[in-house]
């Protein structure tokens, strides 16, 4: 392939790049807001606490198996998820699962196993507790990104280039 076909190609595709660039639109645009259902395909954002390097012993060192006292495990369960009510109740973020799975990791329960013995009335759980201070782990944030058009298209330009090599 000649340098000015090749050329000619890589011309026209940054064309093509910005003129899509410039004519696509955002991504809230095609969201409907003003359903309170699920959509299929519906996405959801990131969690503002990183469950991560919470400090699971709460939970892990008072609900043991086999018998999963419900008393001491709800006890246990709202003393680590009160602080965090508004996030975990937030159907737009991951936080709930989040939390779930990092709970049934470390603690190694049945999955269900606080949906099915924690209940206190229609509403779930009751929690009085106010929202923590401050994490525990501050060097534990979390940074959340997303890559660019123009770094994508050319990463995959150098990809395409280098094959051609």
């Amino acid at each position: 392939m000649g340098r000015g076909k090749l050329f000619s190609w890589f011309a026209l595709f940054f064309l093509l790049l910005s003129v899509s660039a410039s004519t696509s639109a955002s991504d809230g645009v095609f969201n409907s807001f003003t359903s309170t259902g699920r959509n299929l395909l519906q996405t959801k954002k990131a969690c503002p606490v990183n469950f991560e390097f919470l400090n699971y012993t709460i939970i892990t060192s008072q609900c043991k198996g086999p018998l999963y006292p419900p008393d001491q495990c709800c006890s246990a369960f709202k003393e680590f998820a009160c602080p965090y009510v508004e996030q975990i109740n937030d159907v737009t973020t991951v936080c709930s699962s989040t939390m779930f799975s990092y709970i049934n990791l470390y603690g190694k329960y049945p999955p269900g196993l606080f949906a099915s013995l924690c209940r206190e009335g229609k509403e779930g759980l009751a929690c009085t507790a106010l929202p923590p201070s401050t994490p525990e782990n501050a060097s534990g944030s979390q940074l959340i990104c997303n890559p660019s058009l123009l770094l994508m298209a050319t990463a995959g330009l150098l990809v395409f280039l280098l094959m051609l090599l």
